[in-house]
C-alpha cells in the first residue's frame, strides 16, 4: 500500500505549498515524497495547478505530473511487452502518451476504423493481390491524401500516430503502420519489413510476395531491387531486409525516430527520456 492511503487532503495541501520554497534540499523532499505517492494523486495534483496563481508552484506541479505520467507510462510499455506485444496500435498509443499523456487508445482506434471504413468502400477482395494493394493505395494515397512529410522530416509529430491521422503527413514507419492496420483488418497479409535507413511493408502468403513503400505512395516492388539497396548501402544480406517484423521492431524503431528527433531540436531531456522507454522494451 502506498503513502497515499495514509494522507488526507489536508496533508497533500500542505505537502503541495511547499513547493514555492527557496530552500533546495526542502524542494528535492518534497518532490520526492510526491513522487512516493504514486500515480493516482495525479488529479489531485491538477487541481491544485488550477488553484495555484504562483508560476512557480505551477511549473514544479507540471513537472511532478509529467514524471509521474512518464512512469505510468513506462509501466505500461513493461505490460505491453511483457504480455508479447500483441496489439500494434496500443503499443503506438503507448509512445504517443509520452507527447500526448490524456489522449485516449479508443480515439486513435476509432480514427484507425474511419480510415479501413473509406477503404473498405472501395475494396474487392476477389481480384489479384498486386490489384488489391494498388486499389488500397488509390484510396489511402488520393481519396485521403496520406503522405510523406518531406518538409519536417525530423518534426517528432511524425512518430505520433493521433498527429499523423489529423495531418495525414507521416514518415516511413508511421505510414506503414497506419497502412498495415487497414490492410489487416481488410483480411490482408501485409507486414513490416525493418530495412536500414527505410522501413517498408512486404504482402506475404505461401505463394506470393512482394513489397510496398509507402513514403513513395504505395510504390510497389520486388527482392531484387532490395538486393540492389542492400548492395548501394555497403551490407551484407540478412533475412530481417526481406522479412516480416514484429510488433515489438516496430515500437522500437519507432522510439529510435522519436531520439533522432529530439536529438536534432536539442531537447536533450526528452533524448534521455525516450531512451529510458527504449531501455524498457529491452529489459523484459
Amino acid at each position: 500500500m502506498s503513502d497515499a492511503h495514509y494522507l488526507n487532503n489536508k496533508e497533500l495541501k500542505a505537502l503541495v505549498s511547499l513547493l514555492d520554497d527557496d530552500d533546495t534540499e526542502v524542494i528535492q523532499h518534497v518532490e520526492g515524497r510526491i513522487m512516493s505517492l504514486g500515480t493516482h494523486i495525479i488529479p489531485y495534483l491538477e487541481f491544485e495547478w488550477e488553484n495555484s496563481f504562483n508560476p512557480i508552484v505551477q511549473k514544479r506541479i507540471e513537472e511532478l505530473v509529467h514524471s509521474l505520467q512518464f512512469e505510468l507510462t513506462k509501466e505500461k510499455l513493461y505490460a505491453w511487452k511483457a504480455q508479447g506485444a500483441k496489439d500494434l496500435l496500443e503499443g503506438m498509443w503507448l509512445v504517443n502518451t509520452y507527447q500526448y499523456p490524456d489522449l485516449e487508445l479508443e480515439q486513435l482506434t476509432r480514427e484507425i476504423e474511419q480510415v479501413y471504413y473509406n477503404v473498405w468502400m472501395e475494396f474487392k477482395s476477389d481480384i489479384h493481390p498486386v490489384d488489391q494493394v494498388k486499389q488500397l493505395n488509390s484510396v489511402f494515397f488520393n481519396s485521403l491524401h496520406f503522405g510523406a512529410n518531406t518538409k519536417n522530416f525530423h518534426s517528432p509529430g511524425n512518430s505520433m500516430l493521433n498527429v499523423v491521422l489529423q495531418t495525414r503527413k507521416g514518415n516511413p514507419i508511421s505510414l506503414c503502420v497506419i497502412y498495415m492496420l487497414v490492410a489487416q483488418k481488410l483480411k490482408m497479409p501485409i507486414y513490416g519489413v525493418n530495412l536500414p535507413n527505410l522501413f517498408v511493408m512486404t504482402y506475404k502468403t505461401e505463394d506470393v510476395q512482394f513489397y510496398i513503400n509507402a513514403f513513395n505512395r504505395g510504390l510497389i516492388f520486388s527482392r531484387k531491387e532490395i538486393d540492389q539497396y542492400i548492395q548501394n548501402l555497403n551490407l551484407q544480406p540478412n533475412d530481417s531486409f526481406y522479412e516480416p517484423c514484429t510488433n515489438e521492431d516496430i515500437i522500437v524503431r519507432v522510439l529510435r525516430n522519436l531520439i533522432n528527433s529530439h536529438e536534432k531540436l536539442g531537447h536533450t531531456e526528452k533524448v534521455d527520456e525516450v531512451k529510458s522507454m527504449l531501455d524498457v522494451l529491452r529489459s523484459v
